[in-house]
C-alpha cells in the first residue's frame, strides 16, 4: 500500500505554507502503508504536471492533497472540486485565470473518492476539530483537486484521491487580529488520523451537509 501525500508551497505574501509544513513530519510509514511525501507549485496548470509526474513515477493507492485556507477554524475535508479557475490574487507564476475552465473537456465537477466523512469522524475522535467542506475554492487548491479527480478518472484507473485544507499557523496570524489558527502538531495529528481512516474506512451515514 502506497499513499502520496502533497502540500503547497508558500504562496502570496506569506513565508511558509501550514500543509508542506505538517506533511514533511508526517512518518515514512503508517500501519501498512508507506508514505510517499511531496511539495506541489502554488502555480496553475504547473501543479498538474508536477502532480501527473509524481503519479507516474510512484504509482499510489491513494492521494491526499493538502492546502491552506486560512481563515477556516477547522481541518477541513473536501467533498468536491469545480472545474473553474477564478483567482483573486496571482499564483506564484503570476498567473490569475478568470473565469476559465481548468480541463476544456472534463466534468463540470468532481467528487473526492475518499471516505470523507469518516475521516471528518476519524479525526474528530483525536479531539481536533473537523469539517465536511463543499467548496474547494477556486484558486491553487481547487485546480489540484480537480486535475487529481481528472487524471483518476481517465488516466490512473483505480487510484482513489481527495484534499483537505488546514488553518494559519499560529506564527502566521501575529499580524491577523482573529484570525484563527491551529498548531503543527494538532494538524499533524489530523493527518495521521486521515491516512489511518483510508486503511481502515468505517464510512457513516451521519448528515453533515451546511444549512446556507
Amino acid at each position: 500500500m502506497k499513499i502520496l501525500v502533497t502540500g503547497f508551497a508558500p504562496f502570496g505574501k506569506e513565508k511558509i505554507n501550514p500543509s508542506y509544513e505538517a506533511v514533511k513530519r508526517l512518518p515514512d510509514k503508517i500501519q501498512q502503508a508507506e508514505i510517499v511525501k511531496a511539495e506541489i507549485p502554488t502555480t496553475y496548470i504547473e501543479d498538474g504536471h508536477v502532480l501527473e509526474r509524481l503519479l507516474e513515477t510512484h504509482q499510489p493507492d491513494f492521494v491526499l492533497c493538502i492546502g491552506q485556507a486560512g481563515r477556516r477554524t477547522a481541518i477541513t475535508v473536501e467533498k468536491v472540486a469545480i472545474n473553474l479557475m477564478e483567482a483573486r490574487i496571482p499564483d506564484n507564476g503570476g498567473n490569475q485565470p478568470l473565469d476559465k475552465a481548468i480541463v476544456p473537456d472534463g466534468e463540470t465537477a468532481y467528487f473526492a473518492t475518499l471516505p470523507v466523512k469518516a475521516i471528518v469522524q476519524k479525526i474528530r475522535s483525536r479531539g481536533i476539530p473537523a469539517e465536511m467542506s463543499y467548496s474547494a475554492g477556486t484558486f491553487v487548491c481547487n485546480d489540484l483537486m480537480y486535475r487529481l479527480l481528472y487524471l483518476a478518472a481517465v488516466k490512473f484507473h483505480g487510484l482513489r484521491g481527495g484534499f483537505i485544507h488546514v488553518p494559519f499557523l499560529p506564527e502566521q496570524v501575529l499580524d491577523k487580529p482573529n484570525a484563527p489558527s491551529m498548531s503543527l502538531e494538532m494538524m499533524v495529528a489530523g493527518l495521521t488520523a486521515t491516512i489511518e481512516a483510508l486503511l481502515a474506512p468505517e464510512e457513516t451515514n451521519e448528515p453533515m451537509g451546511e444549512l446556507d
